[in-house]
């Protein structure tokens, strides 16, 4: 994929080697190699591809399989549809998931800060996109006032 943004140890990284190919119809033909599938196909196939949910997807139907997902991605199909984020949300706190966790569709600089705060650790920023540009996004803000997966205490709580 271009312009992939992944934190590695916290650090947001311009990836240039991604070997991940996002399927994006059922019905495509998928190349050799590391696929993302969507999650009709991937039900069908083999559970070692990595699997893309759309937003009406219930995440709850991947958790007996996360031990052999190597990477769940989460479809926004317009910067307008938040549904992604409670996805994320779910994923990381309610059911457990550790593994990579990548925003693909319409994402944009202005989300990905947000997108970091509920569990994202990988970002596909739109291809007519900067992704030079879109590292300034992951800065994001320096205090955030409520929880999140990466700080779950509110800032009343963290104050001494």
């Amino acid at each position: 994929m271009n312009n992939l943004l992944r934190l590695e140890e916290g650090v947001a990284r311009i990836v240039a080697d991604d070997p991940w190919t996002l399927v994006r119809d059922v019905n495509d033909e998928w190349p050799a190699g590391a696929v993302i599938l969507p999650l009709a196909r991937w039900l069908e196939g083999p559970p070692q591809k990595g699997v893309w949910l759309g937003p009406d997807d219930e995440v709850e139907s991947l958790k007996p399989w996360f031990s052999h997902l190597p990477l769940i991605a989460l479809d926004f199909p317009s910067f307008r549809d938040g549904r992604g984020y409670s996805q994320a949300y779910l994923l990381r706190t309610r059911l457990g998931w550790t593994g990579e966790l990548r925003a693909v569709g319409d994402v944009l600089r202005d989300q990905l800060s947000h997108m970091r705060q509920c569990g994202f650790d990988s970002f596909a920023v739109r291809e007519d996109k900067s992704a030079e540009d879109a590292l300034k996004g992951l800065a994001g803000m320096s205090v955030l006032y409520g929880r999140s997966v990466i700080e779950p205490r509110p800032l009343f709580r963290r104050r001494q």
